[in-house]
């Protein structure tokens, strides 16, 4: 069936919240319902309406009622919606994608952005095919700056967020191995992530690329004139780390001298993290004290390396997302803090593919080469390499470490938990 964007637009929708959450319907709200695996979206339209939803968007013609507007498709009109909602904006919108960081760099780039704008940006990490239609939707006439965080697990995906989007700037924090499962292999990596340049050179807008990472300038080195550079050497603003701990410090020169930049972010791989929205900032004229002053006040949250001492140990707790590089980096970092006692709890790295067990294998040799007091191993992508030492002590789940947490706990130790999302390690922290 033939839907009219434009005039539903403008006639029911425009002004009003949109979501897919009947659970969270607020009077005046557009329920869009939506299906997945286990759930059909359009089952609640009727509880959404009887909430106080003006309308309810269904794709199945047996849940029809009044209020009710059917379509063919009720993803692929939250996308067209989305991004003809984007065209009536005539805001700068700034991508962000990447392999690492790119959900901390958004919270960077919104804190300091709203030092002097009125700033959307992504929820969380909703940063998929329907989350960025409604970070778009929650953008409205009040708005003047939007963020949009991009994620992707399978080639294509980043281009077809930006055909919604059309960023006007964009940043790729790294490119590094993950998903390799949907990806196939690195190449294809590179080239999806790459789509977000392309999107922004295509509309005459403005990259911003850490010049120290060869890739990324390679990518970009065609549009010299449309990249702004950040880094410690060679780049527009620079800056420099002078402290990684407890947390990271780093000195920026900027147009009005020399910034001392104390943050609560842990390790040194935050830097880049900082410099992007430090770079954003910059080149959106927020004033290099608001700059420091909203990095300074960011407290990292979400299972992103954060630092906490419970009555017993101390713990840096990265659990929401893990492949080879993150993993590399946070060994890295935790290997150069100082403290005794010092133990690691890994969870697997997921949607690896054909590349797992030597990414795992490699990890343990990393992890090894620090001289930990013990090293813990969760999941079955490690089972391989639980018989490499006797100081390597492996669980097939969470669940199971817990329940040796449980009869022997551990007191008066610096413990590092890093793995992937599907491992659930937050579960840990209570018993440690």
């Amino acid at each position: 069936m033939s839907i009219d964007i434009s005039q539903l637009y403008h006639d029911k929708i425009r002004g009003h919240r949109v979501t897919t959450d009947s659970r969270s319907i607020r009077p005046g709200d557009i329920f869009i319902a939506l299906k997945g695996e286990h759930f059909n979206g359009n089952q609640y339209a009727a509880d959404a309406l009887a909430k106080g939803a003006v309308a309810a968007v269904i794709d199945e013609p047996a849940y029809q009622s009044p209020h009710c507007i059917l379509v063919s498709d009720s993803l692929l009109f939250l996308q067209e919606l989305a991004h003809y909602h984007r065209q009536q904006l005539h805001i700068p919108i700034i991508g962000i994608t990447g392999t690492n960081g790119k959900t901390t760099t958004k919270e960077l780039c919104h804190a300091v952005l709203s030092q002097k704008y009125k700033v959307v940006a992504t929820q969380g990490n909703f940063n998929n095919h329907i989350g960025v239609p409604l970070t778009l939707m929650a953008m409205d006439e009040n708005t003047q700056i939007g963020i949009v965080e991009m994620g992707a697990n399978h080639p294509g995906e980043i281009k077809t967020l930006c055909d919604i989007a059309e960023p006007d700037y964009g940043i790729i924090t790294n490119i590094g191995q993950a998903h390799l499962e949907g990806f196939g292999c690195y190449e294809n990596i590179i080239a999806t992530k790459k789509a977000l340049y392309d999107a922004v050179f295509q509309r005459q807008g403005k990259v911003f690329a850490n010049a120290d990472d060869k890739l990324l300038m390679n990518l970009t080195e065609n549009y010299a004139d449309s990249r702004y550079t950040y880094g410690t050497q060679g780049a527009f603003l620079k800056g420099e780390i002078k402290q990684t701990v407890p947390y990271l410090v780093y000195d920026l020169l900027t147009p009005k001298g020399h910034l001392y930049i104390k943050t609560h972010l842990v390790g040194g791989y935050n830097f880049d993290n900082a410099m992007a929205a430090s770079a954003i900032g910059t080149f959106f004229n927020i004033d290099p004290l608001q700059i420091q002053q909203a990095i300074e006040n960011y407290h990292p949250s979400n299972l992103r390396s954060q630092l906490i001492k419970t009555p017993n140990n101390t713990l840096i707790l990265d659990a929401y997302n893990a492949n080879p590089s993150s993993m590399a980096a946070a060994i890295h970092n935790f290997k150069k803090m100082p403290g005794e006692h010092k133990i690691v709890i890994l969870g697997e790295m997921l949607e690896l593919g054909q590349a797992s067990d030597d990414a795992h294998r490699n990890l343990l040799d990393n992890v090894l080469q620090g001289h930990f007091e013990k090293i813990f191993l969760i999941g079955n992508h490690f089972e391989h390499c639980k018989e490499k030492t006797n100081f390597t002590t492996w669980f097939p789940d969470t669940l199971s470490l817990i329940a040796e947490l449980k009869e022997h706990p551990l007191e008066g130790k610096f413990i590092l938990v890093k793995g992937s999302r599907g491992n659930r390690l937050e579960q840990i922290v209570e018993y440690l």
